[in-house]
């Protein structure tokens, strides 16, 4: 038996990177999936490669009408019972190079875009008895970098609005939980496809290596399903020890040699 069977999932942002990885494992556990995004040829190639469990939906995530054409698409496959709130965009620049035209962009898609999938899916949800709502945050919506000013400020919300929506929805059997990436290899998190970033940026991490898409996929299954049926407004972390702290070379405990350039005492 699969881990979704009989669960009709909408993930946004499914045409590349990790909604893919979601999309196809979710429909590899048993899951009929709505796969949304605004690049509607990847996304349709995606949904075909999937095969008849799978259907792309062109939504722009700050769209009212494009949520509501969504959540259509997923009831006419059956109950709606999983949300992943996925889709972001990411505009590095210094606050005082960040026009308020740039700030709103990634506000309208990260934060705006999760709070309306929350509020589109709550009356269906609620209508198949419950359901599980997954928001996409990252580290860096428990900290931060310079440069990441409205990146930042998106994620810190939706890992707040995801307390609040877990507060008010639980009595309905619907869970809302966060998940916070670090680096993933994807077009945001690798856009040069570069495979020396895949490890330099992360040499003093616990796990020395970039995120691969599908161990957020599998991260989001665990929450999308029944094993966490008692797994509400939590917060998880899927950054290969990141936010643990760094691997410090000189120190005890570090009896190996660091790859770029620094030895160990």
């Amino acid at each position: 038996m699969g881990r979704l069977d009989g669960k009709v999932a909408i993930i946004t942002g499914a045409a590349r990177g990790q909604g893919e990885a979601e999309a196809r494992l979710f429909a590899s556990e048993g899951a009929r999936v709505v796969l949304g995004d605004v690049l509607d040829d990847a996304g349709q190639q995606v949904a075909a490669g999937i095969g008849d469990k799978a259907h792309y939906v062109h939504l722009d995530v700050s769209s009212e009408a494009d949520w509501a054409a969504a959540v259509d698409a997923a009831t006419a496959m059956g109950p709606l019972r999983v949300l992943v709130n996925n889709a972001a965009i990411i505009m590095p620049a210094a606050i005082e190079d960040t026009t308020l035209d740039d700030y709103m962009k990634v506000i309208n898609v990260n934060q705006v875009g999760t709070f309306l999938g929350m509020k589109a899916v709550l009356g269906p949800m609620r209508m198949a008895g419950g359901g599980s709502i997954v928001n996409i945050s990252s580290i860096d919506g428990l900290q931060s970098k310079n440069g990441l000013i409205s990146y930042t400020a998106s994620k810190s919300a939706i890992r707040g609005m995801t307390k609040t929506a877990a507060i008010e929805w639980g009595r309905f059997d619907i869970r809302v939980n966060s998940i916070h990436p670090g680096g993933v290899n994807t077009p945001m998190g690798n856009p040069t496809n570069d495979p020396r970033a895949e490890k330099e940026p992360y040499q003093f991490q616990a796990i020395p290596r970039i995120g691969e898409p599908v161990e957020i996929a599998h991260a989001a299954l665990f929450l999308a399903s029944d094993e966490a049926s008692y797994v509400t407004g939590a917060e998880l972390s899927v950054d290969g020890g990141w936010r643990a702290g760094q691997v410090t070379p000189g120190l005890p405990g570090t009896d190996f040699v660091v790859e770029y350039g620094y030895e160990s005492a």
